[in-house]
């Protein structure tokens, strides 16, 4: 490609709104622009990436024994309405109306279409298991786009399918997926933890992040000192250390606390650590019921865990009126006398004397104890883990870490075949059996923006060699008809032979030239000029060495 007749040339400043390092960088090159909030054009040069990651991630899926495919992206409403996701996503789901009036959903994820295709054939055991794949556009209407291709409202994804006829059959597939999408990452330039996550609305029970960590990151996980642990904050579990447990247990007292509302005011009005309060908030379900929720002061609500545990699709805090009706106050809810179910964190057993509230303003109950005093109907890990907290088992501490999620690994088991009629495959006594289930995604454009948040410095991006636009950037330094005539015999050389080639061709000065190309992070460069070619020389630059090397052409 000749620079001179590229589309998307570089920019020297960009909005104060692009905050972090590489989205700068791939405005700047040329790389990115921004239709609107959450959506971008590829350009050029940003396009030669993405196919470039494309196709090392098909290169891995396809080794891995996958199938590429492709779906529409408009999807049937009446399929997400079968598995209720319709409800549990309504937020970030985008819906349109075709000129029949038939509603359909922009896909943000695919796992309804993918099975309502699979059950169109009439499949046995002998046909399981496999896995399908695509590259598709997604939307999803977040509440909030930041970071540039880090959090977009569209954006193309890998996403993966597998069917197993039995759990076991489905867990070798699920290890494998994990060592191919780590090795994935590898080839693309960067470092990936598998991280156990949650399932979200996805369903099924468990599932890995692959994160890369920095700061840009929204994930936040633990990670055990001693490497064996490494969990989203959503899921990760946590030993609940003993308090005071030489303490001798007093009777409950009814007190006046001239206090506000939160655990910071009851600490400083009783000169007590957080940990001996409970905090107690009153939760709605997405059926309406009200659930009250305990845990020690000292600890914050992993609603993630809460949703497990309660079994339901959504869950939002009460209104004040909702918490009156509930017959409580804000801030001074108790557990002692409750008219709802309750659930409550471990944490409650770790404490003797806790100070709660007694349901009334201002109204507090001191040295109150779970068991003896009051207990709640699900007891039962729904905090979430802290940085210094200690490992389960092992004890080892837990250090907080930010990464990006750049891909995810999510066993889905039964819970789109129970839901969806006809998906299931004939066993071998000849009866119906549900498929089991897992999804594999990977998003590109994140991918993209997480290499460039990782591969750059104060001058510019500096691409992996395996997903660089280009392989090669030819300079031509001057416009004398020797350096011209030499820099166009090596293009053509160079893509005779392979090379991927982006020549700056252009009539401008040297230090334009120089400035774009360290902007551009293309791996190796190749300067020609009138000074080196009278010599029969040209000059070779790597990014990743400082040194030059001055080379006969058939040197090079």
């Amino acid at each position: 490609m000749r620079y001179s007749q590229l589309f998307g040339k570089s920019i020297r400043s960009v909005s104060h709104d692009v905050r972090s390092r590489g989205h700068e960088l791939l405005i700047r090159g040329g790389f990115i622009r921004e239709s609107g909030a959450g959506r971008f054009y590829m350009l050029p040069l940003g396009y030669r990436v993405q196919e470039n990651v494309c196709r090392i991630i098909q290169e891995e899926m396809n080794r891995a024994g996958c199938q590429q495919m492709l779906a529409p992206i408009l999807h049937p409403h009446e399929l997400w309405a079968e598995t209720r996701r319709t409800e549990s996503v309504s937020f970030e789901l985008m819906q349109v109306k075709d000129r029949s009036d038939r509603q359909f959903v922009l896909g943000g994820t695919a796992e309804e279409m993918i099975v309502a295709l699979v059950r169109q054939f009439s499949l046995s055991e002998r046909d399981l298991p496999f896995c399908i794949y695509q590259f598709s556009t997604k939307f999803r209407d977040e509440l909030r786009a930041r970071g540039g291709l880090l959090r977009a409202r569209e954006f193309l994804m890998k996403d993966g399918y597998s069917f197993h006829t039995s759990r076991e059959d489905f867990e070798r597939f699920y290890e494998q997926m994990g060592k191919t999408y780590l090795r994935i990452f590898e080839r693309l330039g960067l470092e990936a933890h598998l991280v156990l996550s949650g399932n979200g609305y996805m369903g099924g029970d468990y599932a890995h992040e692959l994160i890369v960590e920095h700061e840009v990151g929204e994930s936040r996980y633990l990670v055990s000192e001693d490497g064996t642990y490494a969990a989203h904050e959503d899921v990760a579990t946590f030993e609940r250390e003993i308090m005071n447990s030489e303490e001798a247990l007093t009777d409950v007292k009814i007190v006046h606390a001239e206090r506000g509302a939160s655990i910071e005011d009851g600490v400083k009005h009783y000169g007590a650590p957080a940990w001996r309060q409970i905090k107690s908030l009153i939760y709605v379900t997405d059926t309406g019921e009200k659930i009250l929720v305990c845990l020690r002061g000292d600890l914050d609500i992993s609603e993630d865990k809460l949703l497990r545990a309660m079994g339901c699709a959504t869950l939002r805090l009460a209104t004040e009126q909702e918490i009156s009706e509930a017959g409580t106050v804000a801030g001074f809810i108790s557990p002692l006398k409750r008219s709802i179910k309750a659930i409550g964190d471990l944490s409650l057993t770790s404490v003797r004397n806790f100070i709660t509230g007694a349901n009334e303003w201002q109204r507090d109950a001191r040295n109150v104890n779970y068991g003896r005093d009051f207990s709640v109907d699900v007891l039962a890990d729904i905090a979430l883990a802290q940085d210094g907290h200690r490992c389960v088992g092992s004890r080892s501490i837990l250090r907080e870490r930010r990464g990006v999620e750049v891909g995810n690994i999510f066993q889905l088991g039964t819970w789109y075949s129970d839901r969806m009629q006809g998906a299931n495959f004939t066993n071998s006594q000849g009866g119906r059996t549900p498929y089991y289930m897992g999804c594999y995604g990977i998003g590109i454009g994140r991918t993209i923006a997480t290499i460039a948040e990782i591969h750059n410095d104060q001058v510019g991006l500096k691409w992996p060699h395996s997903v660089g636009p280009f392989s090669t950037h030819l300079i031509q330094l001057g416009s004398d008809a020797a350096v011209c005539s030499l820099a166009g015999e090596m293009y053509q050389s160079l893509i005779a032979k392979g090379e991927q080639v982006l020549f700056d061709d252009r009539n401008v000065s040297a230090g334009v030239k120089f400035s774009d190309a360290d902007l551009l992070g293309i791996a190796d460069r190749i300067i020609v000029s009138a000074r080196l070619s009278a010599a029969g020389l040209v000059e070779h630059q790597h990014y990743r060495s400082d040194t030059k090397r001055e080379l006969r052409i058939g040197e090079l």
